[in-house]
């Protein structure tokens, strides 16, 4: 079986033709799935393969799904999908796929870090979705390879593997590796893989089977501009907040922030209190304090070290300000225990 594969430069839709390599036989896929795994993303790496076969009237994909246990897993929507077997049992695959979700850093993927690197050594090509990036990170898949994780993600990631070139893009193909945000972005990596394999055409027909309007660029933003999440237009108060969300580990004074936008700090304090309904200084404690906790989540950063991430220089300050916005203290998040409300901003 013909191995290595490594995925070749996206080319202009008119030109895309299908790969030599893999024209005449289908490319083995295995979507190694991790307890509590996203399950759009999953659907959403999935099914355009199921629809690049219809397109073509053959299998130009055949797959099968993999577990640590070998009987099922869960995704985090509690619907559990039943498997073919354990991970160790994965072998002659060309393409494995982690699927990962909710809590990727507090489970044990020495079993998966085995398949993978048993898999990689063979010449597979290896991919994740969603929060995946990280399981590949840390079986030292991702050295000298760009790759990219979801946006809530990232700052985590980086904190642990500070070496890597990590990105924020929608998805990264770098030879025979891929990553992707999670969600519908995945949908957008697989059919950039299934152009680069099978053509523009096969990729086009599963894409308008999908109602997917346009195949996104690798390169364009995971989140929702600025505007759009803030539900506001005011460029001035757009202006700042993007400041604030770039400055968290020495936080900008007000007068700074103020000065920024050509406004006093009392004019710049009812701009926010009229389109965000809230001060500037809650405002950007709320930012931070975000933050902290994605950190706390999906980092094993001792608690001080995330305080001063999130520009606190003291932890008693930081435990208090995290209590009354979440309503438990970041030793309790770092324990796992479910806040009792959504907030107290």
């Amino acid at each position: 079986m013909d191995r290595n594969i490594t995925f070749t430069e996206a080319c202009p839709v008119s030109d895309t033709v299908p790969s030599e390599t893999t024209a005449n036989r289908a490319i083995t896929v295995g979507f190694m799935l991790v307890e509590r795994f996203s399950m759009i993303a999953f659907s959403s790496a999935i099914e355009p393969l199921r629809l690049a076969n219809r397109a073509a009237g053959r299998d130009l994909y055949r797959f099968s799904l993999w577990s640590e246990d070998g009987t099922r897993c869960t995704a985090s929507n509690g619907i559990e999908v039943r498997v073919s077997g354990r991970f160790g049992d994965v072998q002659d695959f060309d393409i494995l796929v982690v699927c990962g979700g909710l809590d990727i850093q507090r489970a044990d993927h020495r079993a998966l870090h085995a398949a993978l690197r048993r898999a990689n050594a063979r010449g597979s090509a290896i991919g994740a979705v969603c929060t995946g990036t990280y399981v590949l990170a840390k079986a030292g898949l991702l050295d000298g390879y760009r790759a990219t994780i979801h946006w809530e993600n990232l700052p985590g990631l980086v904190s642990e593997h500070e070496g890597m070139e990590i990105g924020s893009d929608l998805f990264e193909i770098d030879r025979n590796r891929f990553t992707c945000a999670g969600g519908t972005a995945a949908a957008d990596m697989m059919l950039s893989l299934i152009m680069r394999e099978h053509g523009s055409s096969v990729a086009s027909y599963v894409a308008d089977q999908l109602i997917h309007h346009r195949i996104r660029e690798s390169g364009e933003r995971q989140r929702m501009d600025l505007r759009m999440r803030l539900g506001v237009a005011h460029p001035k108060l757009l202006k700042v907040v993007g400041l604030m969300e770039s400055s968290l580990a020495e936080p900008l004074g007000s007068q700074e922030l103020a000065d920024a936008v050509h406004l006093s700090t009392r004019q710049l304090e009812r701009l926010f209190l009229k389109y965000l309904g809230r001060s500037p200084a809650k405002h950007y404690l709320r930012i931070r304090l975000e933050h902290a906790r994605d950190l706390i989540r999906q980092t094993a950063m001792p608690l001080l070290s995330v305080a001063m991430e999130c520009g606190f220089t003291s932890a008693s300050h930081f435990s208090k300000a995290y209590l009354d916005c979440f309503g438990q203290p970041p030793s309790a998040e770092r324990k796992g225990k479910p806040s009792p409300t959504f907030g107290r901003s």
